[in-house]
């Protein structure tokens, strides 16, 4: 691939030079916005969602994420329409997509219908600015929004007709290659963390000496369990909900302690105690913990993923965070880490997922659940080991999960660039043949 023979010279912020043959031409000239509302007639049309992976259909039936109690004011959608969200640019993952289906779609993005221009050329062209979040000197307001007179307004570089149907197959086979990788990568971190799941879930139901006496139970889940364990429910070993009021009289109201919203606590037990908060700020409304506590989010579908964590790195002795958590004060025992480790195990977030009560999209586990989970108890030295052993495992899994997460960020920005490159004309691919794919 090689670069144009000559160039020109052009204005926009984000693009200095453009091949000779191409042309500037306003958005307005390809673009007509479309206002047409399904009104009492949503129940005839197809869901869809503006996503990183595209325009996609919703199955209403799964109940997930959140949902209007009317669809009224949604927007019909049909093949070809290009849809972008002008407003809060910077925090939308994805503010531009092209639609392969007819459907519904929020009234809040803006929908144009394309004509003269190839939909998919000009749909990589803005692909390529919403990836670097190109557009922000056109942002207006708080709500960093481009008006839709501004965006018509807008000069895009424009090749020839049958030059753009050259860049689109050359883009449609070289970002199909690369998502077959990036399939492969996320398929093989998805294996790795499942391994690293029946890791836990099995030292922690079973133990990690394949030579001890087993013994039977009563429960379902733990058909048997070592001979010396003993079956015991959570709440004979911690307390759920224990409050941090003897941890309070040390401090004053202007002491800052960690603050843990929900984005701050990972599904791998790992914490951010980067957000610092005076107690007298946090101290009501949010719930709280202390140091060596367990967490766990006790909604969906933070639960069912696993976030939670051991607090035994956190960096206040007390702290405070998104009242969607759970706290578990380890009895004398249990280890706070081996405790941890029962809140991860697959059971555990299975039967509490099929407990959980209240509306789609805000369903919480019961307290009661976790207090009358029931698990098999070996002894502290015992525990000991089984942690040794997890942690063990589980790191080398992690770097190689790591090392894959490595390069599946090379392959997205691999295929940021080729798209860049290739619809702002900074090379070539008129001549080169695209296979059969």
């Amino acid at each position: 691939m090689g670069k144009y023979s000559e160039y020109k010279t052009i204005n926009l912020p984000w693009l200095a030079k453009i091949p000779a043959n191409w042309e500037l031409i306003r958005n307005k000239q390809f673009l007509r916005e479309k206002k047409d509302i399904v009104g009492d007639l949503s129940n005839q049309f197809t869901l869809l969602s503006l996503t990183l992976r595209g325009v996609i259909k919703r199955d209403l039936s799964e109940k997930k994420g959140k949902l209007p109690g009317s669809f009224d004011t949604y927007k019909i959608i049909s093949p070809g329409d290009i849809i972008f969200c002008l407003f809060d640019m910077d925090e939308t993952p994805r503010t531009v997509g092209l639609s392969e289906y007819d459907g519904m779609l929020t009234g809040a993005y803006t929908v144009f219908q394309v004509n003269g221009i190839n939909p998919q050329f000009l749909y990589y062209y803005y692909l390529s600015l919403d990836n670097i979040k190109a557009l922000r000197p056109l942002y207006t307001g708080l709500r960093k929004t481009i008006k839709t007179d501004t965006f018509l307004a807008l000069k895009l570089p424009v090749p020839p007709r049958a030059e753009q149907d050259q860049i689109v197959r050359f883009l449609d086979w070289k970002v199909s290659e690369i998502n077959k990788l990036i399939g492969i990568r996320r398929k093989e971190i998805q294996e790795l963390e499942e391994l690293k799941a029946e890791i836990i879930n099995s030292a922690i139901l079973q133990g990690i000496d394949s030579n001890v006496v087993m013994k039977k139970t009563d429960v379902y889940y733990l058909p048997k369990i070592p001979a010396t364990w003993k079956v015991i429910k959570i709440k004979r070993i911690c307390k759920v909900g224990a409050s941090i009021s003897n941890q309070l009289k040390k401090h004053t109201d202007q002491d800052k302690v960690v603050f843990l919203p929900m984005e701050n606590i990972s599904e791998n037990g790992k914490i951010d105690c980067s957000i610092k908060q005076p107690i007298a700020k946090v101290r009501t409304g949010f719930s709280s913990f202390a140091k060596n506590d367990v967490i766990v989010a006790k909604i969906t579908p933070c639960f069912e993923n696993g976030k939670g964590a051991c607090l035994d790195e956190l960096e206040s002795d007390i702290g405070y965070g998104t009242t969607e958590l759970f706290n578990l004060r380890a009895g004398n025992d249990v280890l706070p880490k081996y405790l941890y480790y029962i809140t991860m195990t697959k059971i555990f977030r299975s039967l509490g997922e099929g407990q959980m009560t209240g509306s789609a999209g805000q369903k919480r586990v019961p307290a009661d659940f976790i207090r009358n989970f029931v698990i098999g108890l070996p002894s502290i030295a015992i525990q000991y080991k089984i942690i040794d052993y997890i942690c063990l495992k589980t790191s080398q899994i992690n770097r190689l999960i790591c090392t894959k997460h490595k390069q599946l960020e090379f392959l997205k920005e691999l295929c940021s660039t080729i798209i860049s490159d290739v619809v702002t004309g900074k090379i070539d691919v008129r001549n080169i043949p695209v296979p059969a794919y």
